[in-house]
């Protein structure tokens, strides 16, 4: 029931964009899309409490809210689990918008943040995988392009690839994985359609139960009052640190240091102490190709476009 013209191919070691041409979707879900590590895991746990007030998950939240287009779990699976459903579905993606079988009867929530704190994220994610992960990656049959490649030993060094070099063809950003830029501006030029909301990862860490309770009225859910502040509590970064399986992807089997790797800070600003005005300069040179005044300003202050 896609509403736009045929999605553009996306492809390689993580991705499989022809994946979703086998959803079958339902009037009610739920789409969370971001980059990554942009706040999207903190979003399927915000809409698994608010679908799920009394915090009695039917499951861990990776399994609620699968990835959809990532191709390295049978789609087979993936789509039987969602089939089997009978709650409102949530399924993930970190597909640029053009990528996507966009449908106008479902709910879209788009989260991201700032290119430099996504970075800094990132490098906890990207260094802190172990040896099942590449296995993953790069043993499962059907992956398209090169193998994904270990990181480099230093940060420094993976900053210089991250912001200056592209894994397909047409990205300059976001070497090894994908770029973090073209997906936003991609998802931004679509602000004007009333069935996506846009969430700001700082915003959601400034006033969480404002921004919990701007999802649920945009998603139509009604949350009864005297469970707002058991969600509020449930959604907050200490107590999703304590209870990390139940919402990192595999129960962060594929991080050194488990699930306790994959959430791992929760805060903005770290990039201020690390990165350099000339690394900076870098990141001045990447918005200027890929992203527009506004949808910049957006990223590094959030609000509500």
């Amino acid at each position: 029931m896609s509403t736009q013209g045929q999605p553009r191919l996306y492809q390689n070691h993580h991705f499989d964009s022809t994946r979703w041409r086998w959803f079958e979707s339902r009037a009610d879900d739920i789409v969370i899309a971001t980059s990554y590590k942009a706040g999207t895991t903190w979003t399927q746990a915000i809409v698994a409490n608010l679908l799920f007030p009394d915090g009695g998950f039917p499951d861990d939240v990776g399994k609620l809210s699968p990835w959809l287009d990532l191709r390295t779990v049978p789609l087979e699976a993936v789509l039987g689990n969602l089939e089997g459903q009978t709650h409102r579905r949530f399924v993930k993606t970190h597909l640029p918008f053009d990528c996507l079988p966009y449908e106008e009867r479902l709910k879209y929530v788009y989260v991201s943040r700032d290119a430099r704190d996504v970075f800094m994220s990132m490098w906890n994610h990207y260094s802190g995988h172990n040896q099942r992960h590449y296995d993953i990656m790069n043993n499962v049959l059907e992956r398209v392009g090169d193998e994904f490649p270990r990181p480099p030993e230093d940060v420094h060094a993976y900053w210089q690839g991250w912001i200056t070099r592209g894994w397909f063809d047409d990205e300059t950003d976001g070497w090894p994985h994908w770029s973090h830029f073209t997906n936003v501006q991609s998802w931004w030029n679509e602000r004007h359609r009333e069935n996506i909301l846009f969430a700001h990862f700082g915003d959601m860490l400034r006033d969480t139960e404002a921004e919990v309770r701007r999802i649920a009225e945009f998603l139509e859910i009604d949350v009864p009052e005297a469970a707002w502040p058991g969600i509020v509590k449930r959604v907050s970064f200490t107590e999703m640190k304590k209870d990390a399986a139940r919402y990192a992807p595999l129960g962060g089997d594929v991080w050194k240091g488990g699930a306790d790797t994959f959430i791992h800070k929760g805060t903005d600003g770290r990039w201020r102490d690390v990165l350099s005005h000339d690394e900076l300069a870098l990141y001045d040179e990447a918005c200027e190709r890929t992203l527009t005044n506004d949808c910049r300003e957006w990223l590094e202050n959030g609000g509500h476009p």
